[in-house]
């Protein structure tokens, strides 16, 4: 059999270049180099644009509808749409995904032996190595999950995970990415001869089923609820991982609906479950989690905010890369940005466009309904970046969603604004955003003071897992779901919470 021939891709300017097969997708190969691909490659988002520089690359009738003539001509392409034929020069732009991890230590154990705690996200995986007896964290790795190429967002996952091949594709990528990573945490930490006792794993509940090989098919409908939210348990071998002592591996129970184990692990990181006074967890994530509780009563939602608040769905929206607005404020009646890598901006994420529509509304350029009041109907940041009339229409439809969840919540605990405590928010985006601009613009209605930027807790969660089992087990049985969806009060709440302070 012969072996099959390979070509060089060269990636500027990266000056970066990589040996593939001839007939390889490009969307296999570009994905690890940083392009996105947020509709799953289904070449309708046009945010895998790359430029040839030297070769060819075919055009099908799907880039003939993204592309002009003189586009096409420039050697513009759609990467999920290719497969390599021969050498090639491709541009694309230098992208850096910052990815929150967590670097606290834990009380020890009081016994030996290593263990790994796993956050594994729509977007992003962080893996932590700890020894047990210490509580240090002896190593850290962190990736884009590898089944983004197939959906940035957890619909579009979900999407194609309901047909068995898709299922076990997404199934296989992921357990085999974090079984890698998990192997050379072992290498880097030089300590293959020592036992590793246990792996435990956190995420949202479409990644509970995809890692587990559930069908996700109830999540496709509403009212959205799993039928096997439990916890799901194998050893190494059974999932195809070789590891020292051949630990047992645990992802952690859903809570129920869009709500995870992620959120689990967030509330054990606050404390939520041991608090005498009510507080909140918001996550603002790819999906956005709504926690409200104490000691005695846990209440949760989820809402579908996320996608506006990562970028998707936004004209010049991307994740929080080299090259994206990730700040913006007004000085003398003008707007100013910082571009993630100070590079110049080729759109924005959405720290970014929550700090333009908070400043946009300080000059007026914006009314309390959302419009536009510019006469060109649109609000330049940075060339080529503006942000459209739609763009602020989507951000109201996730801040309204997310307000909307917090009041349900609220109102069913008998709570006012003033009863809460203190509001814990979590993930990359709830640490990255301006909470100034968040409650200009009504998605959090809390005094500034009570706001605590809580960084990656579904990791510090995880971790804490770890050491005490039975803690994390005194969660799900004080804790309530409440399906947004399916509430009668939700739309007109929801509709309440659409416009803007004035």
């Amino acid at each position: 059999m012969q072996p099959n021939k390979k070509v060089k891709i060269c990636l500027e300017p990266l000056g970066r270049e990589i040996e593939v097969d001839v007939g390889t997708a490009l969307k296999d190969v570009l994905f690890e180099q940083g392009v996105e691909f947020p509709c799953g490659g289904r070449g309708i988002c046009r945010k895998c644009r790359i430029k040839i520089l030297k070769g060819n690359l075919a055009v099908n009738e799907v880039q003939k509808k993204a592309f002009t003539s003189d586009e096409i001509n420039q050697g513009w392409r759609l990467a999920c749409q290719c497969q390599v034929t021969e050498p090639l020069v491709i541009e694309l732009a230098q992208l850096e995904t910052p990815i929150l991890a967590d670097a606290s230590r834990i009380k020890p154990a009081g016994e030996s032996g290593l263990a790994v705690a796993v956050d594994l996200g729509t977007t992003t995986l962080v893996a932590q190595l700890l020894d047990l007896s210490s509580g240090i964290v002896l190593g850290v790795e962190t990736a884009l999950n590898s089944q983004a190429q197939y959906g940035a967002d957890i619909m579009s996952r979900i999407q194609f995970g309901l047909k068995a091949e898709g299922r076990e594709l997404l199934q296989n990528l992921i357990r085999r990415q974090i079984g890698q990573m998990i192997a050379r945490l072992i290498e880097k930490g030089q300590c293959p001869e020592r036992r590793l006792k246990q792996v435990n794993i956190v995420g949202n509940s479409a990644m509970h089923h995809l890692f587990g090989g559930l069908s996700v098919e109830p999540l496709a409908v509403l009212p959205f609820e799993i039928e096997q939210p439990g916890e799901l348990e194998w050893s190494a071998k059974e999932i195809g991982w070789q590891l020292p002592g051949n630990p047992k591996v645990k992802f952690l129970p859903c809570l129920g609906g869009f709500v995870g184990s992620d959120i689990l692990a967030g509330i054990l990181a606050v404390g939520m479950h041991r608090s005498p006074e009510p507080v909140a967890l918001i996550d603002l994530g790819t999906n956005g989690e709504v926690v409200i509780g104490n000691r005695e009563k846990i209440l949760c939602a989820s809402t579908a905010a996320g996608p506006a608040f990562e970028g998707a769905q936004i004209a010049m929206g991307m994740r929080a890369t080299t090259g994206a607005i990730g700040k913006v404020w007004h000085t003398d009646g003008q707007l100013q940005v910082e571009v993630i890598g100070n590079v110049p901006a080729r759109g924005i994420c959405g720290s970014g466009l929550v700090d333009a529509i908070a400043a946009s509304l300080d000059l007026g350029w914006i009314d309390s309904t959302g419009r536009i009041t510019l006469p060109e109907r649109e609000i330049p940041l940075q060339k080529p970046v503006v942000i459209t009339q739609s763009d602020v229409r989507e951000l109201q439809l996730a801040k309204g969603a997310i307000a909307a969840g917090i009041q349900i919540l609220r109102q069913q605990l008998k709570l006012k604004p003033a009863d809460i405590k203190q509001v814990f928010l979590a993930g990359a985006f709830g640490n990255y955003i301006n909470v100034t601009s968040a409650r200009r613009i009504g998605l959090l209605d809390f005094p500034a003071e009570v706001i605590d930027q809580a960084g990656n807790t579904a990791l510090r969660g995880v971790k804490l897992s770890l050491i005490d089992e039975a803690e994390y087990r005194r969660i799900p049985p004080i804790t309530r779901h409440i399906p947004l969806a399916t509430d009668a009060r939700f739309m007109e709440i929801f509709a309440e919470n659409m416009n803007f302070p004035d």
